[in-house]
């Protein structure tokens, strides 16, 4: 937190931002849907390819004295700009890993590959401005075998917005419902997502701090998720990304710490 304070101080004499970035044109800086959880309204550019993905990442809980941990070797999602505010996304675990240690010290192991998830996004809003706004319906199909996946379709819809304010900060919103398969795999029941993020520009660095939660309203009682998201990314280049961030639980219901580093490329 001292690291976050004192990067916030020595950002504070830049200049504001009057417009945040949408990514509409190919000769635009590269604009992505991580790091952290939140989506930004921004778009693929027409006719164009952007890739992000996780390089690595780690997740780690605990529960009812059994610890478990997940690896995940790449989680890419592919975007393809179909209009100039408009694109189509895929998103898929080509391997992941499951390793759960019980309190008699029992451990258990799986592996495969992960979900299928299709996104389509459209900005709502003109190409500049400071206020943007995008919808991004999306639904999950089930590749994954059972133990690593519910094995249900599911689906939902979020709606990002970004708000450029005073003092060269982004104010990220991100609200987001969801349909869920009950977990007695029965039904289908609501959930919902939500977010705020505060992105501050440093040259070539984005620092993003955001806390986040999430509701699943399952008929056999609701589960509260709350995290701290923090991260910091890299414009190498105008079409190159690299970030790295941690996630930290704030209940005993969420992942104590997700660690990741990721890159994004466009062409």
């Amino acid at each position: 937190m001292r690291v976050l304070l004192l990067l916030t101080f020595i950002a504070a004499p830049a200049a504001a931002q009057v417009e945040v970035p949408t990514a509409s044109t190919a000769a635009a800086p590269i604009c992505t849907d991580r790091p952290t959880k939140s989506n930004f309204a921004c778009t693929v550019p027409k006719g164009l390819v952007q890739i992000e993905t996780d390089g690595f990442s780690w997740l780690t809980s605990t529960a009812g004295g059994t610890r478990t941990d997940q690896f995940l070797f790449t989680n890419p999602t592919v975007k393809y700009g179909l209009t100039g505010s408009s694109d189509l996304q895929l998103n898929w675990v080509p391997f992941t890993r499951l390793r759960s240690r019980d309190a008699a010290g029992t451990i258990a192991t799986q592996s495969g590959i992960g979900d299928v998830t299709l996104r389509f996004k459209q900005r709502l809003t003109a190409a500049d401005g400071a206020f943007q706004l995008s919808l991004l319906p999306f639904v999950k199909l089930p590749t994954a075998r059972a133990g690593i996946g519910n094995g249900k379709v599911e689906g939902g819809i979020a709606a990002p917005v970004n708000i450029s304010v005073p003092g060269g900060w982004t104010v990220t919103l991100g609200p987001q419902l969801d349909v869920l398969a009950d977990f007695d795999g029965q039904g289908r029941h609501a959930g919902f997502t939500g977010l705020v993020n505060l992105a501050r520009q440093i040259g070539a660095f984005t620092l993003y701090n955001e806390i986040w939660t999430s509701q699943n309203f399952d008929p056999s009682g609701t589960v509260s998720q709350y995290s701290y998201d923090v991260s910091l990314a890299w414009l190498a280049r105008p079409t190159l990304q690299i970030d790295v961030g941690a996630n930290v639980g704030l209940n005993a219901a969420t992942p104590g710490l997700v660690a990741y580093l990721g890159v994004s490329t466009r062409f």
